[in-house]
């Protein structure tokens, strides 16, 4: 990548939290494309977190100078489309900060408080293809882009040793790392990766391919679990069905193919147990008052969150696009492979699969995967009114460029640590364990103990793995 320039920082805003946090809220702005820097500008919005410390006698000048130029952690959320939570809602500040960094939650640009994606502001570029043009902007090249230029901001004035950062990638945040790692490596002082071990190598219908086996396997045991729901499934599918229209309160509509992916929860520590207490809700009200209640058709619109997230439903396909040219296009990948195999042909045509099984066959729930129908008004207006751009980047099989560099992951020179989870419904392992293969010098952790949620769910544990990996020498 060409040498980028510096984010222009806009403003600054310190505050105190209890637990001796000092937050500082930033806003910067960036070129909206790299490529043609006078097209006009996008915000992001950080927060950066580091110990509020009181010592019984005041810091001098320098001791201060030297508390605000501790080397940065960046973290780099997963997704994609999602802003981050609040510095003191993370696991990493506490353990980073323990450990003498000073930590940077940036929301990638149309996430979280950075100037968003919605459908206003795509349709708000033209024509579907200029909106799909704009779409493109948001991949991670981009978002790598963004992250050099608040980093050369940010430490600016730094010592020359103490410019590069760490950067630590949570599942698409993952992703991200290596296309970090490929692009600006000079940048970099150290990589941590969870769950994020991108298929580098893999197109969409690969990549689906292996996540539908871990979907099935996941689907056996929720069953397994919660035996009971079989037919509690099939009875809800049926009466939703069996309904002209099933309103939801955002003014979508719930069929069968959208409560069926609800198994997107399966892949995170306690997924079965949560989509269960939503099969149980639908069906209580089935049994007390004959219909889905507006309070459970609520909840169920919480667990789906694509219509106020808009980039994880129509770029979610495009990470897997990561050739410039000479890959194919994803062109819908997930319907295309999940239709054609037997617990999910319900993709095809609901009512046909649901007249064809019998009652005793289990109804298999799709994980994480974006569908045409996400975009036909199931979900409400917002993903529906963009539904011709998403149809032009499923088309698409030429891209502005590679999103990562093999070549440059061979001869990979910052230390990298990844923990990549057997069991991982969302990253498939054997295509981890491809992508560690390529990267000089990774060190990795597999382990069939957590799932793909483990740097929350169980945080103290994957970091201590983390930090150990990098700290205890190998003799």
């Amino acid at each position: 990548m060409a040498a980028i320039q510096a984010a222009r920082l806009l403003s600054r805003r310190n505050y105190v939290l209890p637990g001796q946090l000092l937050i500082t809220e930033l806003f910067f702005e960036v070129p909206k494309n790299y490529a043609r820097p006078e097209a006009g500008t996008l915000k992001l919005f950080g927060r950066s977190v580091r110990k509020n410390e009181r010592p019984i006698t005041p810091f001098s000048a320098a001791e201060l100078a030297s508390k605000e130029k501790l080397p940065y952690l960046a973290y780099l959320e997963g997704g994609p489309g999602f802003g981050n939570r609040g510095p003191q809602n993370h696991a990493l500040t506490q353990v980073a900060l323990n450990r003498g960094y000073q930590v940077l939650y940036l929301d990638y640009r149309g996430t979280g408080l950075s100037t968003p994606i919605n459908a206003d502001s795509v349709l708000s570029q033209g024509d579907p293809k200029a909106q799909a043009d704009y779409l493109k902007l948001f991949r991670a090249t981009n978002i790598v882009r963004d992250l050099e230029a608040v980093r050369l901001c940010l430490t600016e004035d730094f010592d020359e040793e103490k410019k590069a950062w760490s950067i630590f990638g949570q599942s698409f945040g993952g992703f991200v790392s290596l296309t970090y790692l490929s692009k600006y490596p000079q940048s970099l002082r150290e990589a941590f990766l969870t769950g994020g071990l991108a298929p580098v190598k893999r197109t969409a219908d690969e990549v689906y391919a292996a996540t539908y086996k871990k979907l099935i396997e996941r689907n056996a045991a929720y069953y397994k679990k919660y035996p009971d729901d079989i037919a509690s499934v099939r009875r809800i599918a049926e009466h939703i069905q069996s309904q002209t229209k099933t309103p939801l309160p955002s003014g979508g509509n719930l069929t069968v193919p959208l409560f069926l992916t609800l198994g997107l929860a399966f892949g995170g520590h306690g997924g079965l147990d949560e989509v269960h207490s939503l099969v149980l809700r639908f069906a209580t009200d089935l049994d007390q008052v004959g219909r889905l209640t507006h309070a459970s058709l609520a909840d169920f619109e919480a667990h789906i969150s694509f219509d106020t997230h808009p980039i994880y439903a129509i770029l979610h396909e495009a990470i897997y696009n990561t050739k410039r040219t000479g890959g194919p296009a994803s062109n819908w990948a997930a319907q295309r492979v999940g239709e054609a195999l037997a617990p999910f042909s319900w993709l095809a045509n609901p009512a046909t699969f649901l007249r064809a099984t019998p009652p005793s066959e289990p109804l298999y729930f799709s994980g994480e995967m974006v569908y045409p129908f996400h975009f036909d008004g199931t979900l409400g207006t917002e993903l529906g009114r963009m539904r011709e751009a998403a149809d032009i980047l499923a088309a698409t099989a030429e891209w502005d460029e590679d999103l990562y560099d093999e070549a440059q992951l061979r001869r990979n020179e910052v230390p990298v640590y990844a923990v990549s989870y057997v069991d991982d419904m969302y990253v498939d392992f054997e295509l981890a364990r491809e992508t560690a293969g390529l990267v000089k010098g990774i060190k990795v952790r597999e382990t069939n103990g957590w799932y793909h949620d483990a740097v929350r769910s169980k945080a103290d544990e994957v970091f201590g793995v983390l930090f150990r990996m990098r700290d205890d020498c190998i003799d």
